[in-house]
């Protein structure tokens, strides 16, 4: 297949498009600034294009002729906080693509979405949910929604965050401690998507994807700093103190928590249905991975402390 992907540059498209090519698929990636993904151009049968993906007539130029569109753009902030930012990363964004694959004849169509998008009231989860109804509706499509976790992997901003602020924080005052995640390894994401992308029964369904256990949010920092081998002291912050800390974090650079980061804990991250087992794979715990990219240096003596804790 011709696949033409958006949001490919980042942390899941680094390990997807590997698996693509190897599978045959020519892929062509769209972005704003080639030059500065240079390491995807040495996968074999990976084209990386310059483009404005906001701008409907360059989607209709390099749509033409694919087989199919993967997009994976997505925003965890804004930088404001009405929500205009999420509303055109997830929505205006997904209706361009919708217009622009009806106009180029393209019918396959694979949607990253998020776990419960369209719940809460975060703008977060309602502009993903909001992005789901218009593909669902659009019926020259043959799409496909994936609706994983938070996805960890070599690379990921999720663990790899947190282990860089314990690093430089010996006290690390936790906003929504008890939220509940169910983290997904992205190689078992990938495999699915490779897998999903040419399995005509996926077509019109959602794929829920998840870890094999669910988690607190301070039993998962907690389990960072045992892998780094950092002795932190996390004070779970009160209902209160965790949405004062939201508000105070809109107005720090980069954003690390924020007001619609603490909407978005609201609900929790987890699912008991996981569509990973309909394609075969038994989804990859924490434990047998993060420790493997998280701190290489790391003693094994000190990492099977952190596995039997997990297991207690």
């Amino acid at each position: 297949m011709r696949i033409v992907l958006l949001g490919a540059t980042g942390f899941l498209g680094h390990h997807l498009l590997p698996q693509l090519s190897a599978a045959g698929h020519e892929c062509i990636v769209l972005s704003r600034y080639p030059p500065g993904c240079r390491e995807l151009t040495v996968i074999p049968r990976v084209e990386v294009r310059r483009a404005d993906i906001h701008d409907p007539e360059q989607l209709r130029q390099h749509f033409a002729g694919a087989d199919g569109v993967i997009n994976m753009v997505g925003i965890l902030n804004e930088r404001g906080r009405n929500g205009e930012g999420f509303n055109r990363a997830h929505v205006e964004l997904v209706e361009k693509i919708i217009e622009a694959c009806g106009a180029c004849h393209v019918r396959r169509f694979l949607q990253v979405s998020a776990l419960h998008a369209g719940k809460g009231s975060s703008h977060y989860l309602v502009s993903k949910g909001r992005a789901e109804e218009q593909i669902l509706a659009a019926k020259h499509l043959n799409s496909t929604i994936v609706q994983p976790s938070v996805i960890f992997g070599e690379g990921d901003s999720f663990f790899n965050r947190f282990a860089g602020l314990l690093k430089i924080a010996p006290v690390l005052p936790l906003a929504c401690p008890d939220s509940k995640l169910q983290p997904v390894w992205v190689g078992d994401v990938v495999t699915a998507i490779k897998m999903a992308l040419t399995d005509p029964e996926t077509i019109g369904q959602k794929l829920i994807m998840v870890g094999p256990r669910e988690y607190t949010l301070r039993e998962l920092v907690e389990f960072t700093a045992c892998v780094c081998g950092l002795k932190r002291k996390i004070i779970g912050l009160p209902d209160a103190l965790s949405r004062i800390q939201g508000r105070v974090m809109d107005f720090v650079p980069g954003k690390p928590f924020s007001s619609d980061n603490y909407r978005s804990l609201q609900t929790d991250n987890t699912s008991v249905e996981n569509s990973l087992w309909r394609f075969g794979i038994n989804p990859r715990s924490i434990e047998a991975t993060v420790p493997g990219y998280l701190n290489r240096d790391g003693h094994q003596r000190r990492l099977d402390d952190c596995r039997r804790k997990a297991d207690d």
